[in-house]
C-alpha cells in the first residue's frame, strides 16, 4: 500500500494495474447500462418499501445502495486526483515554455511541454 498520489504511481509513464482497474470502472460507471442499473436498484427498494416486506428486505437493498454510492464516491475521488496532477503538469509545461520563449531561447520547457500533450491519457 502507497500514500502517493495516484497519477505519481507508477513513474514508467504506464497505468498501474490499479489505475487500469479504475479507468474501466469509471468508464463503466458512466454508462449508460450502469444509469439503468442504478435505477433497477432504486425501483427495487421502492417496491420493497411499498410492498410492506420484511426489513431485512429494505436493509438488503437500502445497504446495496449505501454500498454503490461508496464505490462510486472512490472512483470520483480517484479520478478527480489523476486529473488535477495532470493539468498542474500541463500548466507547469506551457508556463516555462512561455518563460523560455520570452526569453529568447528553447530547451527543456518546449520537450516537456511536447510531452505534456495526452499526458492524462498515460497516467
Amino acid at each position: 500500500m502507497t500514500l502517493e498520489h495516484p497519477a505519481e504511481q507508477g513513474g514508467s509513464g504506464r497505468l498501474s494495474r490499479f489505475a487500469k482497474l479504475a479507468e474501466l470502472a469509471s468508464n463503466f460507471t458512466s454508462s449508460p447500462l450502469f444509469s439503468f442499473l442504478c435505477v433497477l436498484l432504486v425501483a427495487a427498494f421502492l417496491a420493497v418499501h411499498f410492498a410492506g416486506l420484511d426489513e431485512s428486505w429494505q436493509h438488503l437493498v437500502g445497504d446495496a445502495m449505501g454500498a454503490v454510492a461508496l464505490l462510486l464516491l472512490a472512483l470520483l475521488k480517484n479520478s478527480e486526483r489523476r486529473a488535477e496532477h495532470a493539468i498542474q503538469l500541463k500548466l507547469d509545461a506551457i508556463a516555462a515554455a512561455l518563460l523560455e520563449q520570452q526569453e529568447g531561447r528553447t530547451g527543456q520547457a518546449h520537450k516537456d511541454l511536447r510531452a505534456a500533450i495526452g499526458i492524462e491519457d498515460r497516467r
